[in-house]
């Protein structure tokens, strides 16, 4: 009966939280609720008995993910007009990497469909729950029935931290940094500006 009705408690939350990140208005809010969906997820996990999932997702996702995306909301001054004009700037080069990837994966896809163990390890027998731990059982099911969304992640990733990578490196136009190159390459024209102060009158 306690179990069910944690379960459910966690559940409730973790949608909940879910739908929140989705519509809050407020990135860090959002990057909040998505801390607070990825504990409640862990929970799940206990009480479905896969530890090791648990403290994975809270420990990479809640320790380091999370916290990074927080760190980018807070530091950066995004604006929607910037990312619109480097979305269609960046775009060719984009669908480039995107066509590259897509032929490794169905590459790497096929040469798996192809060795001779690869029926073998499909059909083979579930291992009693006792004979195995769970960080094995979960290599075996990603790596076999589950390989082309486990790839698929890992494209997720990538394109979001390609993502962070380009939003820190962007210039801004109301950047306080001094650039020194280009205070040494102007002309003394360009330093200096005289003013003709009129009599009585400040400048």
């Amino acid at each position: 009966m306690i179990e069910t009705l944690v379960f459910y408690m966690f559940a409730i939350i973790c949608v909940a939280s879910g739908v929140l990140v989705v519509t809050a208005r407020n990135p860090v809010n959002s990057v909040l609720f998505l801390i607070l969906a990825f504990f409640n997820a862990g929970g799940l996990f206990v009480l479905a008995g896969a530890e090791f999932i648990a403290m994975l997702l809270i420990i990479v996702y809640v320790g380091a993910v999370a916290v990074l995306f927080m760190f980018v909301v807070m530091m950066l001054d995004v604006t929607v007009t910037e990312l619109k004009q480097g979305f269609t700037k960046y775009l060719p080069i984009g669908l480039l990497v995107t066509v590259i990837f897509a032929v490794e994966v169905l590459g790497a896809t096929v040469a798996w469909h192809m060795a001779p163990e690869a029926a073998a390890n499909i059909q083979a027998a579930t291992p009693a729950a006792d004979a195995v731990s769970n960080t094995s059982a979960l290599g075996k099911i990603i790596y076999t029935n589950y390989a082309y969304l486990f790839q698929a992640a890992g494209l997720v990733l990538l394109v979001a931290m390609i993502g962070a990578i380009v939003l820190t490196h962007r210039k801004r136009r109301d950047s306080k940094k001094q650039v020194i190159a280009k205070q040494l390459a102007r002309k003394a024209s360009e330093a200096v500006e005289l003013k003709k102060v009129e009599t009585g009158r400040g400048i």
